[in-house]
């Protein structure tokens, strides 16, 4: 079956575009993103691990075949997305950018390398500027949080920040989705549940753990949050904390955040800050708060119960919820896609 050739707008001349990871939770949001948002994608490849390879992906209401992941997958491509686990980041992306595509990775694998940019379109655009062919999509909860710390960082000054996360099963992935919907049933049903890509079960539960255990006690997610945090604000000594939890939501990421501020805030001014704030649904604090339900298949971070803090000098305090599979992950990366199309930084020069 032959890949779909797409015209490009009139703006920008049909691109090679590869999903790495195109059979996964996240691929497959990548791929319905690039048709909703009009990506001038002329060819499509799929790629995925031999298991998958010679199945079918859809695409814009086209059946695309899935290949092979391989070093030399990527010759022609312009941009290739990866979503498929830093071991195969590692492995691969080189080799696509070798070959002149610039990779848009979705894993952890790159994103503390100092000569990789970390970028949050809506924040830190003018990162990409930097790039030799590789740029780092943040962590989902990381990327919701700044969206709305963004402005105001620049209104009053980010000094201190906390998160408390509350986390969705797609985080983990598919399976792990999978796995809730049958400890669901298995509980329902007084049957013991099954227990595989959660440290416990998750159904009707909270875990506060994601990802491994640190020496300080700390987690692999917190710890990312705390070094992405600073790395796209460019605040590289900004205190934050953070303690991330797995919630029973099959998608969708909330953050609590409180922030201290080097200059007073007022709470009109923060408003106005977040209303005028690219990717941002600001809710009325008298009106309904945001949740998980309210931010699937949307690609906004919303932002709700919106107050002074209290307990902290020049604090306030917010809830902030995205989709992660969109926004927290395919979303952002297509966004970076779309920064780089319009600095006319696609196509690379190829070497």
């Amino acid at each position: 079956m032959s890949t779909p050739q797409r015209p490009a707008p009139s703006s920008a001349r049909p691109l090679t575009v590869a999903i790495v990871g195109a059979t996964g939770a996240v691929g497959g949001e990548m791929l319905s993103v690039l048709a909703q948002r009009g990506f001038p994608v002329g060819r499509l490849k799929a790629l995925a691990s031999e298991r998958s390879a010679g199945t079918s992906v859809e695409f814009d209401g086209d059946s695309v075949r899935v290949e092979r992941l391989e070093e030399g997958s990527f010759d022609g491509v312009d941009v290739a997305l990866f979503s498929a686990g830093g071991a195969v980041s590692e492995q691969f992306a080189p080799a696509a950018v070798r070959a002149g595509a610039v990779v848009i990775d979705n894993t952890s694998a790159f994103r503390m390398r100092a000569d990789v940019p970390l970028v949050v379109p809506e924040v830190n655009a003018d990162a990409l500027e930097a790039h030799a062919g590789l740029i780092a999509n943040p962590n989902c909860s990381t990327i919701q949080a700044v969206v709305a710390l963004g402005p105001l960082h620049a209104a009053f000054g980010l000094r201190r920040v906390t998160y408390c996360t509350y986390q969705s099963a797609a985080g983990a992935g598919a399976q792990a989705m999978d796995e809730l919907k049958e400890q669901t049933v298995a509980l329902l049903n007084f049957r013991d549940p099954p227990v595989h890509k959660f440290p416990r079960r998750l159904a009707f539960d909270c875990l506060p753990q994601i990802d491994k255990f640190l020496d300080d006690g700390s987690t692999k997610e917190e710890r990312k949050m705390v070094d992405e945090t600073r790395k796209i604000l460019s605040l590289p000594t900004l205190p934050v904390s953070a303690t991330c939890v797995r919630v029973p939501v099959f998608v969708g990421h909330a953050v609590a955040v409180h922030a201290e501020f080097e200059r007073p805030v007022a709470l009109e001014a923060a408003r106005a800050a977040l209303a005028s704030a690219p990717g941002v649904v600001l809710h009325a604090d008298a009106g309904p708060f945001p949740t998980a339900a309210d931010a699937v298949g949307g690609d906004d971070v919303h932002v709700g119960r919106l107050r002074i803090d209290g307990g902290s000098p020049n604090g306030l305090a917010m809830w902030v919820v995205a989709d992660n599979l969109r926004k927290g992950a395919a979303t952002n990366a297509v966004q970076i896609a779309e920064a780089l199309l319009q600095r006319g930084q696609l196509p690379r020069t190829r070497h």
